[in-house]
């Protein structure tokens, strides 16, 4: 449904007025629970970002279900959802609320909401996993309330910076922590349902700090999984430094282990490194590839081979830059590298501008080799639009016969922004041409 939301004068009155109060009771209870738990606020943050693009839908669905059978048990789950909501805002006909409400199983708003219920209560009683659980084993249905995989929303909760790889017949996808863990992570056997798998890093290095982890990164490298991810670092040493650490594992769920003394990859000239990203090139010698700061200049993307196991680099050899923000749609950043071989070339991928804004945009360099030398092709190649806003933090993979997608988090249309949530969505990508192309959202 992108942007588009409905006109509260549709509802009747004395609906509002019940409306009303069972979201100021709901909210006050939501309140406490935020200033108890920073974990919970960060899980609020993402339901409060699905409830914001849908409350005008899920009120007038409540008064249209007070002449059905499902009356009480919409109430309840509505109301819990309600509580999250601190205004409405409204431009759509009463005809066409009328036309999707036609379209819509009042069955999976009920799935839907009953779930972010239940995650509440599981919040309440203290079981942030039980609560992650809860609310992925809705995300189906709630991916349908929020318009259905048309503009390729797949996991409608807070899933920034996300990194999809293929091992078997399972999907596996990571993102930057939140309530379900410093790594999170989410499965699939088809793209469309996902389901929490929880934390894949249970434990941090001594050197790390907590909460602060972000951006990971999955290769399978022999019979190993690893893991990079960007960490601040803790302690008065550190200085706060913002760096990147690696991990590995038997399985592609973890629990991957941090065994290191300190970071692989720092450059604290440069304003810190973040955002890596694992490549494999088509004769098996793995790379990293990932963002500098800035420092005192321009942010800049960098590569380095690793060495065959994928856990260091190869000694005697130095980042290469392959990037640095020129173009004006890029507002002076470059970030969230991902390269790719496919077709016989290579291609990097890479966010730019303000990730906290609908500016924020994903562009493409045509690069010679893993180390460069890197010409960025027009751009950018997916931008907002009506669905979603702000799209960034993307990893392309290939699915189980051979089609390319294209990962990445955006905003919801109407709640751009820290603390809003970041979603996860998939569009299929086409690199026949020059210069590649994202599906369109429908």
């Amino acid at each position: 449904m992108g942007d588009r939301r409905w006109r509260v004068a549709v509802v009747a009155s004395a609906c509002l007025l019940v409306v009303a109060v069972l979201t100021t009771a709901v909210a006050t209870d939501l309140q406490a629970h935020a200033r108890n738990r920073s974990e919970h606020t960060r899980l609020l943050a993402a339901h409060s970002a699905l409830a914001k693009r849908r409350t005008d839908l899920a009120v007038t669905t409540y008064v249209a279900a007070l002449t059905t059978n499902h009356r009480n048990d919409l109430q309840a789950s509505v109301a819990a959802a309600l509580g999250q909501i601190a205004s409405t805002q409204s431009s759509q006909s009463g005809a066409d609320v009328l036309g999707y409400l036609q379209s819509v199983d009042i069955g999976t708003l009920h799935t839907c909401l009953g779930g972010v219920q239940q995650s509440l209560q599981r919040i309440g009683a203290g079981d942030d996993n039980g609560a992650a659980q809860a609310i992925s084993a809705v995300s189906g249905a709630c991916s349908t309330i929020e318009g259905g995989a048309g503009d390729g929303l797949v996991y409608p909760f807070d899933f920034p910076d996300p990194d999809v790889v293929l091992v078997g017949s399972t999907y596996y996808a990571y993102a930057t922590n939140s309530v379900a863990g410093n790594i999170q992570i989410i499965s699939s056997p088809d793209l469309t349902h996902w389901t929490a798998v929880g934390d894949a890093l249970p434990s941090l290095p001594s050197w790390a700090t907590p909460d602060e982890t972000w951006a990971p990164t999955v290769a399978q490298i022999g019979a190993t999984f690893v893991l990079y991810y960007a960490v601040r670092v803790a302690g008065p040493g550190g200085g706060g430094a913002e760096c990147i650490s690696v991990a590995t594992a038997t399985q592609p769920q973890g629990p991957f282990a941090d065994t290191s003394t300190g970071p692989v990859e720092c450059q604290p000239n440069l304003g810190g490194s973040i955002d890596p990203s694992l490549f494999i090139d088509p004769t098996g010698t793995p790379y990293l590839v990932w963002k500098s700061n800035g420092g005192g200049g321009a942010s800049a993307l960098w590569s380095e081979q690793l060495d065959a196991a994928g856990t260091g680099f190869v000694p005697a050899t130095t980042p290469v830059q392959l990037l640095v923000p020129d173009q004006s749609w890029e507002g002076g950043v470059i970030e969230a590298p991902d390269l790719v071989s496919v077709g016989g070339r290579y291609l990097l991928f890479y966010s730019a501008n303000s990730w906290k804004t609908a500016d924020y945009a994903v562009g493409v360099a045509s690069c010679a080799g893993p180390t460069g030398p890197c010409t960025k092709l027009p751009g950018p190649i997916l931008s907002s639009d009506a669905g979603m806003k702000g799209p960034g933090g993307e990893s392309v993979f290939t699915d189980a016969s051979g089609g390319l997608w294209i990962a990445f988090d955006a905003w919801a249309p109407d709640a751009v922004g820290y603390p809003n949530s970041r979603s996860l969505y998939l569009r299929r990508l086409s690199v026949s041409g020059a210069v590649p192309v994202v599906a369109a959202g429908s």
